[in-house]
C-alpha cells in the first residue's frame, strides 16, 4: 500500500513508519494539517491514517475538508479520544474506521487492510494485472496461473509498482518505502531480478526519474 500518515508525534510516527516500511508499504508521513489536501492532490495513495490531535488544526476539521473536495479514499483514524461522541462524529464526518490509542500494531494493520479492500471492491486483498495475479494478504504471485517465487523485497516492489500502474515511482518513493536502508545499486539490484521472473518487459525504466508498469490495456 501507499499510505498517507498524518501523525504529529515523533515517537509514535518514527515506530509506525518503520513498522509499515517492514511490510513493504510505501509511506508518506507528514506532521502537520497544512499541506495534506494539496499532497492527496498531487499524489496517488490507498489510505490516510490520520490523528485527530495535530499542532496547527483539528483532524475531524481536515477529514471534512478532505470530504468536500471529493477526495473517496479510505481514511482510518488513529487517535487517544475515546468517547463514544468521538467516534461517532469520526464516523460522521467520514472515516471509513476508528482506532484508540493505545493499540496493537496487528490490529492497525488489519484495519488498515481491511479497509482499503473494501474501497477496491476486493475482499481477498487480490490484484489483477494481466497475466500477472497478485495476492496480497499472503505475498503470493502467479504468472499465467503458475507461481512465481519472490522475495519480501521483490513482491513489495512489484505491489508497489502494480497499484501505480502508469506512473512513474521515483527512486527516491520506492527506496523510501521498500528500501529504507539500502545503498548504492540495491534498487537496481532487485528491479533486475524481478525482471527475471515476471518478464523483462513489464518494467519500465524512466532514465533519470524512476520505474513504473504500464496498466495492461496500454
Amino acid at each position: 500500500m501507499k499510505i498517507l500518515m498524518i501523525e504529529d508525534d515523533l515517537a509514535i510516527g518514527r515506530a509506525l513508519l518503520a513498522v509499515f516500511q517492514d511490510e513493504g508499504h510505501l509511506v508518506v508521513w507528514l506532521r502537520l494539517a497544512d499541506g495534506v489536501l494539496a499532497r492527496l492532490q498531487a499524489e496517488t495513495f490507498d489510505a490516510v491514517l490520520l490523528d485527530l490531535g495535530l499542532p496547527d488544526g483539528d483532524g475531524a476539521e481536515l477529514l471534512r475538508q478532505l470530504r468536500a473536495s471529493g477526495q473517496s479514499l479510505p481514511v482510518l483514524i488513529m487517535t487517544a479520544r475515546d468517547s463514544l461522541e468521538d467516534r461517532l462524529n469520526g464516523f460522521n464526518t467520514g472515516a471509513d474506521d476508528y482506532l484508540i490509542k493505545p493499540f496493537e500494531i496487528p490490529e492497525l494493520l488489519a484495519r488498515l487492510r481491511a479497509i482499503v479492500r473494501r474501497a477496491n471492491g476486493n475482499a481477498d486483498g487480490g490484484w489483477s494485472f494481466g497475466e500477472l495475479v497478485l495476492d496480497e494478504s499472503r505475498m503470493l504471485v502467479t504468472r499465467a496461473g503458475a507461481p512465481v517465487a519472490l522475495s519480501r523485497t521483490e513482491f513489495a516492489l512489484l505491489l508497489a509498482l502494480v497499484k501505480e500502474s502508469g506512473r512513474v515511482l521515483t527512486r527516491a518513493e520506492l527506496e523510501q518505502g521498500v528500501l529504507p536502508h539500502s545503498e548504492g545499486q540495491t534498487l537496481d539490484v532487485h528491479i533486475s531480478n524481478l525482471r527475471k521472473k515476471i518478464g523483462e518487459r513489464l518494467i519500465r525504466t524512466v532514465r533519470g526519474v524512476g520505474y513504473m508498469v504500464q496498466k495492461p490495456h496500454e
